[in-house]
């Protein structure tokens, strides 16, 4: 191989390196979503997008920042919180329901309604993290 072909496929390789880092780059800066990573001794980890892990933690009256604590003795708390939360979102969603009495507006309320994921679905795995963690006497912690 001669210098100039040495060159060129230098040169190549170069912006081959350059335009996977671009790639990277953007790929990183569209996708700004942020998970919360619940984690226990007791249990395998939870992960939660960014807006459902936020819920849950101010439902529980945490802070909702990059890293955090349950502790053993405020799991008892927490879960009584989010499960009056789910009795409460229950209760609305089915006084909503009562109030449209007309049948076309009903069609489209359950139309909607199943695709709605409720707080039940959301809360069910960390409610049952919480309760083994806590049967355990262990910590959850996110973030860490």
């Amino acid at each position: 191989m001669n210098k100039r072909m040495l060159s060129t496929a230098c040169w190549a390789k170069s912006c081959e390196t350059e335009s996977i880092k671009l790639v990277i780059a953007n790929t990183s800066a569209h996708n700004e979503t942020m998970l919360y990573k619940f984690k226990s001794k007791a249990t395998g980890d939870l992960i939660m997008l960014e807006p459902q892990g936020r819920q849950i933690l101010q439902i529980m009256g945490k802070e909702p920042s990059a890293k955090g604590i349950v502790l053993a003795s405020e799991m008892p708390q927490a879960i009584k919180a989010l499960q009056e939360a789910v009795v409460r979102e229950e209760a609305e969603l089915e006084a909503a329901q009562q109030a449209t009495q007309d049948q076309a507006a009903q069609e489209t309320a359950h139309k909607s309604s199943a695709h709605h994921i409720s707080l039940r679905q959301r809360v069910v795995p960390f409610i049952d993290m919480l309760q083994r963690a806590h049967a355990e006497n262990v910590d959850v912690v996110w973030g860490v």
